[in-house]
């Protein structure tokens, strides 16, 4: 299998095509965790699956199983997938990349009439962006046991609509339980979403693990009042306040380098009036090192900042965690057979971490899992001009397809 090459033209029309869906005017996409084009995208990738001759399942949480079976159906299958969920601005391949290369897998496996000894699936998790409801990476998380169903399936988004009434509403509650599946091991590829590959000329990332992350809702509280009638030493701005936090945790940041990340990528100000002195400032953070222990003290260190300031302004605050994930390592033996998969190819690799978090981070904490990055252009993601290239992506597919297979004759 090691000299069996996917179809490139087929992969790269099957992700032009999907990237239609939710497409935006800059070329990138917007498609937002269950709405109305993520059911279309759904749609689209199910028939593809059956018209492979896979049998699909749905779980409860909205997970879609496109399952090819094995010698021995038995075994616990081989994995592969990612999201079909977009940023507001995101690119085409960020997700979506990952499920149609596993798509592209199984397509090849057919044309050449390969059957593995364990099963294969391929599979779309739901809600991995995080960006119309949190936390991310929901769907893999609750097939995880990372998070309780009844949990992801009562948070909210902006609306007000809840999770599951969203999951119903384009009908993809499922039927099947969540979780619970043996995986023999599971694989992802995606695009690197930063410029170490690009910069490097390097075609093959082999992911060995990915960084641990925070993210925290910040509330600031100071006193509403006059812009033109209250004196500067007697206000209480929460904006200001909020400022300040914005500008040290930066300042943190830079002070750690060079694993140390700190986003702050959502404020609002209340009562948002020109004229009002801002009496309420909220905002978000997102911290992230590959060190438990360096992310712990991240932590210490940006509360205390936050209070310090907070009390300097005559301001109260208040940071609570609404999302944490552990730095994890990803299983020698799948990072092995994405190596040897790339050498056999002769494709330029490195190892790497992985900044951003993905849903095998999920799954590595039931199952052995790895990841296969691919370059985009500029290392830019989470962004409308977001860009890959076919021979890249066809690389990174055949990188898929032979470790895929490499393990599930060995199950």
């Amino acid at each position: 299998m090691e000299n069996i090459r996917i179809d490139q033209e087929r992969l790269w029309a099957s992700l032009m095509e999907m990237a239609r869906i939710g497409a935006s005017a800059k070329g990138g996409v917007c498609r937002l965790a269950l709405t109305d084009l993520d059911r279309q995208a759904r749609e689209l990738f199910i028939r593809w699956c059956r018209e492979a001759g896979c049998a699909v399942t749905i779980d409860r949480f909205g997970n879609i199983f496109a399952r090819r079976p094995g010698r021995d159906d038995a075994l616990p299958v081989v994995m592969t997938g990612s999201h079909l969920d977009s940023q507001p601005t995101g690119g085409k391949f960020d997700g979506a990349y990952g499920v149609l290369a596993g798509l592209e897998v199984i397509r090849t496996l057919n044309d050449v009439g390969y059957e593995t000894a364990a099963p294969i699936e391929v599979v779309v998790w739901t809600n991995e962006e995080g960006s119309r409801f949190s936390p991310p990476m929901a769907g893999s998380g609750v097939f995880a046991g990372h998070f309780d169903l009844a949990y992801a399936e009562n948070q909210t988004d902006e609306a007000g609509e809840t999770q599951g009434g969203a999951l119903a509403k384009i009908g993809f509650a499922g039927d099947a339980p969540v979780g619970g599946r043996p995986i023999g091991a599971y694989f992802e590829a995606h695009i690197e979403q930063g410029p170490v590959l690009e910069s490097e000329g390097k075609l093959i990332g082999v992911v060995t693990g990915a960084q641990g992350q925070r993210w925290y809702r910040v509330c600031v509280t100071g006193f509403d009042a006059h812009a033109g009638t209250t004196p500067m030493p007697r206000r209480k701005d929460a904006l200001l306040g909020a400022a300040r936090m914005v500008a040290a945790l930066n300042e943190i940041a830079l002070a750690t380098p060079p694993d140390t990340c700190a986003t702050v990528g959502a404020l609002h100000s209340h009562p948002n009036s020109r004229n009002v002195i801002p009496g309420r400032a909220e905002f978000t953070v997102d911290l992230r090192h590959p060190d438990d222990a360096v992310l712990a003290r991240l932590d210490r260190e940006v509360r205390a900042r936050f209070t310090a300031i907070a009390e300097e302004l005559g301001l109260a605050v208040a940071m609570t965690q609404d999302y944490y994930a552990e730095p994890v390592p990803f299983a020698p033996a799948c990072t092995a057979a994405v190596r040897a998969a790339a050498e056999a190819a002769g494709y330029s690799h490195r190892d790497i971490i992985s900044g951003a978090g993905h849903d095998a981070v999920n799954i590595a904490r039931i199952a052995p899992a790895g990841m296969i990055f691919i370059p985009c252009t500029d290392g830019i993601s989470h962004n409308e001009v977001e860009d890959a290239r076919p021979d890249h992506a066809a690389a990174g597919c055949n990188v898929l397809l032979a470790a895929m297979t490499r393990l599930a004759d060995r199950a």
